[in-house]
């Protein structure tokens, strides 16, 4: 039986996101992102394309590393402004059924202990379709927003992420038993408070003491991403992550990555099937070749390469500014994500070639043409990259994932490799197929009381 795709919408609550130039088309519609309908709009759309979820990143800072400030980061809105992504979860799960939520939230932004009842509230109002994208931060600007001196070094912040993650499942998974809620009007007991005990905690970078604050949801844990693909990153990822978000140029690079990723996985005591890797990619279809080439000559002409350039500035640590077109690039250690520096080291690129990369103002894999064409191209990518997955990048919204859901969705129907319904109880199931918990050999069930 052929692997069927999983598939995530890709977006930000913000103007600009991974494709920067794209706001001024005519057609594009982002700059309504601050609007309830906007949203509740593309959810619609994407239940109806059967999607598995909403990828909603986020950043806290501001990308001040190109030409040592904001102006072309505000100029071009490159992720800023950005909004609160939790906030729009409830608005999108009001008018769908199935579709996931795969939020961002940065493990060292707010204690762990009200941020475990904020998804707890989520997993509740969804009934159990929230996960969550683990990530430690990357920008020294949002350290000094918080008052830090600087940036903590990139191992330790995923130490200090361990120690989080432990605290919370101490308490989504140990402090409430399955069977502590009674809900017994007649006895007046909701909950058995023999069943309910607080957590204690004591650990290198945070300790608490207290009961959670919600009862059970259907999760318990959401579903946990990550997207780390450092060394440290994969080992993070091999212990804790779900769903994997990796970045890769070809193929060959993603079967690599993929196979690293499973194999720590089972170092960690884990299933290889217990993770599902997903790449970031951009689609432009069309009904002909030619009808394709233009929409995308046509995306193009509104792009802007430089502010993918400021983009990839803040994820490299470092001022492509500094250096002419050809000029060889000083690409030393980051303390920022260390993959993206790694991988600009390896290609050895200059500024034009970055450029030339980042002509649709993003460095994901695009790919053009007719419905069949790309299914051709994503089936590959599933086949030959050892894949499960795609985030689904936006281009001009809400028309890229219009017609993507009106185009190529049923292609790959057509072809057994794409769901024709939903199905499972809570977005883990629906991805796993093996209930709305954690499994067991995930360290977070070993909580559980």
């Amino acid at each position: 039986m052929k692997k069927q795709i999983l598939l995530n919408a890709f977006n930000m609550n913000s103007v600009g996101h991974i494709n920067h130039g794209l706001w001024t088309h005519p057609r594009d519609r982002s700059v309504d992102y601050k609007r309830i309908d906007y949203w509740t709009s593309l959810a619609r759309t994407l239940e109806r394309g059967l999607f598995d979820g909403i990828f909603i990143a986020d950043i806290i800072g501001v990308y001040d590393v190109y030409q040592g400030g904001v102006d072309l980061t505000l100029k071009e809105s490159i992720q800023l402004p950005v909004n609160d992504p939790l906030l729009l979860v409830s608005a999108m799960a009001a008018v769908t059924t199935h579709l996931g939520f795969g939020i961002t939230v940065n493990a060292n932004a707010e204690p762990p202990y009200t941020f475990a009842r904020r998804i707890s509230t989520l997993d509740h109002l969804t009934d159990g379709r929230i996960g969550w994208n683990i990530v430690t931060g990357y920008l020294d600007s949002a350290a000094r927003a918080v008052g830090q001196d600087a940036l903590t070094a990139h191992d330790t912040r995923y130490d200090r992420a361990e120690d989080y993650l432990e605290v919370l499942y101490k308490l989504w998974e140990g402090s409430w038993r399955d069977d502590a809620v009674l809900g017994n009007k007649q006895a007046r007991v909701y909950a058995d408070p023999s069943k309910v005990t607080p957590i204690r905690h004591d650990g290198p970078f945070y300790r608490v003491e207290g009961h959670h604050l919600a009862e059970p949801s259907r999760q318990r844990t959401p579903v946990l991403y990550q997207a780390g693909t450092s060394g440290r990153g994969r080992r993070f990822a091999a212990r804790h992550a779900e769903c994997i978000f990796i970045t890769a140029t070809d193929r060959q690079a993603a079967r690599a990555t993929a196979r690293t990723l499973r194999a720590e996985a089972v170092e960690a005591g884990r299933a290889p099937e217990d993770i599902k890797i997903f790449i970031g990619i951009s689609v432009i279809p069309g009904r002909t070749p030619e009808e394709a080439q233009e929409k995308h000559r046509d995306y193009l002409r509104h792009a802007s390469p430089e502010a993918g350039l400021a983009h990839f500035a803040a994820s490299t640590g470092i001022d492509f500014s500094r250096y002419g077109l050809d000029e060889p690039i000083e690409y030393g250690t980051s303390n920022a994500i260390q993959s993206a520096t790694e991988l600009a080291k390896k290609k050895q690129w200059t500024k034009r070639q970055l450029l030339e990369e980042l002509a649709l103002g993003g460095r994901y894999p695009l790919l053009v043409g007719t419905p069949d064409i790309i299914a051709d191209e994503l089936e590959s990518w599933i086949d030959e990259g050892e894949i499960d997955g795609f985030n689904l990048a936006r281009t001009v919204t809400p028309e890229c994932y219009e017609d993507f859901v009106d185009l190529v969705v049923p292609v790959l129907q057509e072809r057994g490799r794409y769901k024709t319904g939903y199905g499972g109880s809570s977005l883990r199931d629906r991805l796993f197929r093996s209930g709305d918990r954690l499994p067991l050999d995930h360290p977070g069930a070993t909580y559980r009381i």
